[in-house]
């Protein structure tokens, strides 16, 4: 009854550095009752994204509903189908042609999270709408100390032409903040690293990551004696969470040292971070785990990731696909090609499940930080072959705080914007808006049978 209440926005501060804290049970006030706010954990929004579209027959599930047989490229996720949903029949009319002739990686990206469809142009006069992501930023961004985030693992210019007269802001961005200013993914893991651990005086914080780097001292070094402070008030519980946690960030910080000490390149024309690692899988992972400690020391609520650029060549020789990747989309019904790009949505799949994990292993208030989350995966392209943007390959994974209802294939109208969908997500974050993008209504079925 006398234990220290601790504030949910709590941070260690030492020098250039600013460590936010998970969610401990010191946080909820002695006598809270169990349906109390401050002993909830808030709804967060993810939003991943996959280039070059999906060989569609390994992704669909054959039954509708409850039950439904994992195919080739979902399998990694059958471990965790209690928190799975896959939804079909859902388009983007935004990435269709529209009479502007070729183009459809770019209106694939650009069209994903804002349902609009853009204004063909090279230049600087590019216009889309606002991203989904961007309209919860707007409503909840000020709880935290970020917004939102938005990451990647691929650079890309934003300027001139990338695909058949379309701006490279089209392809290269998922998140828009308005209609004419897209927010750039940041693929440097040090530089991720940095701003959720900084104080945010960029003067500071270089001098003091100087520092760091000169003698290989952790973060957590500038932080020791308000660790050490907090955790003589900890219960045995929070002790354990909090040692946990801290684990976590010098474990991540490490491996971004070692990256920042491999000399080898990503294959040209791409260009490598000096903290970002060669292999493929090992810099989603480090992407994913900073993704998971946004959530977990509450950073951030919304969150975007493309998982490599739209219109990507990237090979894959990391599983033996040394082709690039948007090539081998225009397989012809070649079979071989086609089982290439059957490899590389596997291995795509496989590192998102590799998240969920993470996600569904990390205690946040009363379950996890999975059960709290709302998280898309997908593209906004569907066969690569065509260039087709209806019945797009849609995951929507997490628990939403108890309104998702999981473990099912909801199979929607063919043409149903995937605009509805989003509409829907908003409203069950709190976030209410009549109209996004091309949508029509709100999208039924996601927590009720």
């Amino acid at each position: 009854m006398t234990r220290r209440h601790l504030p949910r926005r709590l941070f260690l501060r030492g020098m250039g550095a600013a460590v936010g804290l998970p969610f401990l049970d010191a946080m909820v006030p002695a006598f809270a009752e169990p349906s109390r706010s401050d002993a909830k954990s808030p709804t967060r929004m993810a939003f991943i994204y996959v280039p070059n579209g999906i060989i569609m027959p390994d992704w669909t599930p054959g039954e509708e509903g409850g039950g439904f047989v994992y195919k080739r490229t979902m399998k990694p996720l059958e471990p965790f189908r209690d928190r799975v949903m896959v939804l079909t029949g859902l388009m983007q009319n935004g990435g269709r042609a529209l009479g502007d002739g070729p183009g459809d990686h770019a209106r694939a990206a650009s069209s994903f999270l804002t349902g609009c469809h853009p204004r063909k142009t090279a230049g600087a006069d590019i216009k889309i709408g606002v991203s989904v992501d961007q309209l919860a930023a707007q409503k909840v961004g000020h709880q935290t100390r970020f917004p939102s985030l938005e990451l990647g693992l691929e650079d890309g210019r934003l300027v001139g032409s990338c695909d058949s007269g379309y701006s490279c802001a089209y392809s290269n961005n998922l998140a828009w903040r308005n209609e004419n200013s897209p927010l750039p993914p940041e693929i440097n893991p040090r530089l991720v690293f940095e701003r959720l651990f900084g104080t945010g005086d960029e003067v500071e914080d270089a001098a003091s990551l100087a520092r760091r780097m000169k003698y290989q001292k952790s973060v957590l070094d500038s932080v020791r004696e308000e660790t050490q402070s907090l955790q003589s008030s900890l219960g045995a519980t929070d002790k354990r969470k909090l040692d946990e946690y801290l684990y976590s960030v010098r474990e991540i910080e490490q491996r971004i040292a070692a990256s920042e000490k491999d000399g080898r390149q990503f294959a040209p024309p791409m260009e490598k971070p000096d903290g970002a690692p060669v292999d493929y899988a090992a810099h989603a992972r480090l992407m994913y785990d900073l993704m998971t400690v946004a959530f977990q020391m509450d950073a951030t609520r919304v969150i975007t990731f493309m998982m490599g650029r739209e219109g990507s060549n990237r090979a894959y020789r990391e599983i033996q696909v040394s082709d690039g990747h948007h090539a081998l989309t225009h397989h012809r019904n070649n079979e071989e090609w086609i089982e290439k790009i059957r490899q590389i949505n596997h291995y795509h799949v496989q590192q998102f499940a590799y998240w969920i994990d993470r996600l569904k292993k990390t205690p946040d208030g009363e379950g996890n930080l999975l059960d709290s989350a709302m998280i898309i995966y997908g593209s906004g392209i569907a066969d690569g072959n065509r260039h087709t943007h209806h019945d797009l390959p849609v995951v929507l994974a997490g628990g939403g705080n108890g309104k998702l209802k999981s473990d099912r294939h909801v199979k929607y109208k063919s043409e149903t914007p995937m605009a509805n969908l989003f509409v829907a997500m908003l409203d069950k974050m709190g976030v209410n808006v009549e109209k996004m993008g091309d949508s029509n209504g709100k999208l039924g079925y996601l927590s009720e049978v």
